[in-house]
């Protein structure tokens, strides 16, 4: 499919249309420059060569073959989107004039960035940008963030989902901008997963102590 420059989309959650479960390779690449964004702290690993670079090394290829790849992704997805941003420039000693003047971009995620981060599996340590962004995102329902940033210490792959989910609606055109994030957005999401864990939450709550345990242990043998 022809990109369209003019209103770009993130592709995450592509797969192959043959192969619903393996994602496209530029879906693995946006998922790595995101990844990699998330976690590094070093100036020179977030320039296009330094996160080409790195990608590469946990690929085992040549950082030369996927660069062109960063770049696009870059320049035509992440930073028009506002997931992405230049955090400032670093010197050059060598190379043109011109370029050494300017010096090379190094990015950052923005808080839009970092929302979609906390989608990604892949990502550890997702509990360190769970509070950044609840730190920096103005969220009207405290209540809301509250129990989030709770539920993300006691049940994070339940927390974690709901942040997928949300993801993959604005991947989709569901959910037209990512912020702010609010309990309204995701419950125009909720989908049959997040209804049947309410259901049995429900179910739970009425339960007699020695029903619970039965619930439990049945629970313990099928996982």
């Amino acid at each position: 499919m022809k990109k369209d420059k003019k209103n770009p989309r993130l592709s995450i959650f592509d797969t192959f249309k043959t192969k619903k479960d393996e994602l496209t390779g530029e879906a693995s690449r946006q998922r790595s420059i995101i990844a990699h964004l998330a976690t590094a702290t070093n100036s020179a690993a977030r320039t296009r060569t330094g996160i080409s670079q790195k990608i590469a090394e946990e690929h085992g290829i040549v950082w030369k073959n996927i660069y062109s790849g960063i770049f696009r992704d870059l320049d035509e997805i992440l930073l028009p989107l506002g997931l992405v941003r230049e955090a400032g420039r670093l010197p050059l000693k060598r190379g043109p004039k011109a370029l050494q003047e300017k010096g090379v971009p190094f990015y950052e995620l923005t808080l839009e960035g970092k929302l979609i981060a906390l989608s990604l599996n892949e990502i550890v340590g997702r509990e360190e940008i769970l509070k950044e962004f609840f730190s920096k995102a103005k969220i009207e329902e405290k209540e809301f963030q509250e129990i989030l940033q709770k539920f993300a210490t006691v049940v994070p792959r339940f927390t974690y989902s709901l942040f997928e989910k949300y993801s993959k609606a604005y991947c989709e055109g569901r959910l037209e901008k990512l912020l702010p994030f609010s309990i309204t957005k995701l419950k125009k999401i909720s989908d049959e997963s997040i209804l049947i864990q309410k259901e049995f939450l429900d179910a739970f709550s009425e339960f007699s102590k020695t029903e619970r345990e039965k619930a439990i242990n049945f629970l313990k043998s099928i996982s």
